[in-house]
């Protein structure tokens, strides 16, 4: 498989309107995962927007309020799993293949309820991975389009391990000095390899930290070296390679 490119925003932030925007100008595909509110208290899609958004690209779930699931018990974590899919369908008008654990947060009972509820895959925070992954509700991550710290990767590479998959992404990041660079090596790097560049982001970061123009250049970059063929949404990714 030659290289792919797929793109996941989390927490249905309205400024997600904005995101799709700029993805459809650059002719990428994204999966949006959206609670139905936030108990952290920013803002989220109305009913509307989401539908809007949900016109040109996957919607996927992010529970009924941005729940952790590992602070709350077994039924709470059941109910928000369960409601945010039903309630999200509704809203869209079909089915809801996807799920993200907001914060990166489970454990494997967690993920046996998101299987059981019909979730056809789940999508974590693990980073520095060229590849979708062996688990589909285990689906693992490239880069979060933040400015983080080289110090944030390395913790990120020790606390979800497979380190042997994952050493040599964590080299090519650890090259730069800039976090935009990093994403750019890691992104050149993935091509290489015929591999996957998964990356992530929170659109109301995108916002506070005004990002916009340095999100677009790097989208155009994608565009310019990605055939359309190789643009996939999660639930295409997850199809394509069979997970």
């Amino acid at each position: 498989m030659a290289a792919v490119f797929t793109c996941s925003i989390d927490d249905g932030h309205p400024s997600d309107q904005r995101m799709a925007e700029l993805l459809s100008k650059h002719g990428l595909r994204a999966t949006f995962y959206v609670p139905l509110k936030n108990r952290e208290g920013p803002p989220v899609m109305s009913a509307e927007q989401v539908r809007e958004v949900g016109q040109g690209f996957e919607i996927g779930s992010h529970t009924l309020d941005h729940c952790y699931l590992n602070s709350v018990d077994a039924v709470e974590a059941k109910l928000q799993i369960d409601c945010g899919k039903s309630a999200l369908e509704y809203i869209i008008g079909r089915p809801v293949a996807g799920f993200c654990y907001p914060g990166g947060k489970f454990n494997r009972y967690h993920l046996d309820l998101v299987r059981g509820a019909g979730f056809l895959y789940a999508r974590t925070t693990a980073n520095l991975y060229i590849e979708h992954g062996k688990c589909p509700f285990e689906v693992p991550t490239t880069i979060q389009f933040y400015p983080h710290s080289r110090n944030v990767y390395l913790r990120n590479f020790l606390q979800f391990g497979n380190w042997h998959k994952r050493a040599a992404a964590l080299k090519v990041a650890w090259q730069a000095e800039h976090w935009i660079d990093r994403i750019y090596l890691l992104f050149d790097h993935a091509c290489r390899q015929d591999g996957v560049f998964h990356l992530w982001a929170h659109s109301q970061e995108i916002d506070r930290l005004e990002l916009w123009p340095d999100l677009d250049d790097f989208f155009a970059y994608v565009a310019s070296n990605i055939p359309p063929s190789g643009r996939l949404d999660n639930h295409t990714l997850a199809r394509v390679t069979g997970r």
